[in-house]
């Protein structure tokens, strides 16, 4: 569908849903925010993830402005509401009320109760931190609240270009995924007003000075969530094959993959589960060798940054935004293969390189530490969303 028969369809939305919303306005009415905010952060939950850390990092960021988080989409492991309850910022998970087929006119009603709480509390801006029901919300706010969006990944790009006459700021954590949207403006006609709306800002982190940590046995790890695009069973086979050297490697899983590997892979994995608490994190950082990543797709995955904040090397497939920070045979290696038997094959020959080669990968995760130093400070994260508000 084009940009304009969407923006048309979502006009015709509007005209039909508008008695619910004002039915939502009238209950704000009377039913106020008892908190004071500046601005509202809408995110889908407290999931582990990349994508939610960046949010968790935006709050604590924002936190002088005491943020109302939005929670609208039901958690799958909420592993991080712990974290969230750390930022003793206020809370509201709706999802279990606009999320429910049966009573969907509540989903339309709370379009009003919010836009309505935005109003009375005068903020200053919104956030949609990869968040669909950000995008419900906007056309009904006021024109003087600033509408910011954050993006990772290009997964809804079809749907949300139906909103950018709706945004203030469209902020990337990737420069391939910004050049991804400037393409599709293109395609579409798009003025170019609508450009200078497009913002690249990448991801942050607390970096620290590491300690080196040495092994007898090179430490693989794949750490992410259990997502098809991951593809952890191309992971689980480059073990396989690695094994057949009978070489001393090891390669470990951390998050929930455990239960889609096929078990006849077990005895190549060491399996350590959904981990949240951040000193057990760190402590996998510290002892990491080699991240691997055999995804199909990736944004800037908050796991790359903090390997090579860490001075670890990564192997990666090279999709998306990877190649921009790890550059073959320079501070990593990347699998260029794209049928998964390749990959496989691929992976283990890089596997094995950096087994058979110490120093280079002492040489590839130094120069890992200096760009990640670089360019991954939470200063300047904090600095250029700060200045987002302001402007």
């Amino acid at each position: 569908m084009s940009s304009n028969k969407l923006i048309i369809k979502l006009k015709i939305e509007l005209i039909l849903m508008h008695p619910f919303v004002l039915l939502g306005n009238l209950y704000a009415i009377f039913r106020p925010l008892k908190t004071k905010h500046k601005i509202f952060l809408f995110y889908p939950n407290a999931d582990i993830g990349g994508s939610i850390q960046v949010n968790l990092d935006l709050a604590k960021c924002l936190k002088d402005k005491n943020p109302l988080i939005i929670f609208s989409k039901k958690a799958k492991d909420n592993k991080f509401k712990n974290k969230y309850k750390e930022l003793n910022l206020r809370i509201i998970d709706i999802h279990k009320i606009i999320d429910n087929k049966l009573f969907h006119f509540m989903n339309f009603i709370y379009r009003g109760i919010i836009s309505q709480w935005a109003k009375q509390q005068k903020i200053e801006a919104v956030f949609g931190g990869e968040c669909i029901y950000f995008y419900k919300i906007i056309p009904h706010l006021i024109k003087e609240i600033n509408r910011i969006e954050i993006l990772h990944v290009d997964t809804w790009n079809n749907y949300t270009i139906g909103f950018i006459d709706q945004i203030n700021t469209r902020v990337f954590s990737t420069q391939k995924l910004k050049e991804k949207i400037e393409k599709q403006y293109k395609e579409n006609n798009i003025p170019a007003i609508y450009y200078s709306k497009l913002l690249f800002i990448e991801n942050g982190l607390t970096i620290n000075q590491y300690t080196i940590h040495t092994n007898n046995t090179l430490q693989i790890y794949f750490i992410g969530r259990g997502a098809l695009q991951k593809r952890v069973h191309l992971v689980a086979a480059i073990a396989e094959k690695v094994h057949e050297k009978k070489i001393p490697i090891q390669f470990n899983f951390v998050g929930d993959v455990e239960k889609i590997i096929n078990p006849t892979w077990y005895p190549y994995c060491n399996f350590h589960g959904s981990i949240n608490d951040e000193s057990m994190m760190e402590e996998i950082y510290q002892k990491a060798d080699v991240l691997i990543l055999t995804s199909s797709y990736e944004g800037l995955p908050v796991v790359v940054m903090q390997m090579m904040a860490h001075g670890k090397v990564v192997v990666s497939t090279a999709v998306n935004s990877i190649p921009d920070y790890i550059i073959h045979n320079e501070n990593g290696l990347l699998i260029k293969s794209i049928i998964e038997s390749d990959i496989i094959k691929e992976g283990a020959e890089h596997i094995i390189y950096l087994f058979e080669n110490p120093e280079m990968r002492k040489s590839f995760g130094e120069k890992s530490k200096k760009i990640a130093f670089e360019k991954f400070s939470i200063e300047v994260f904090c600095i250029n969303y700060q200045a987002l508000i302001r402007n």
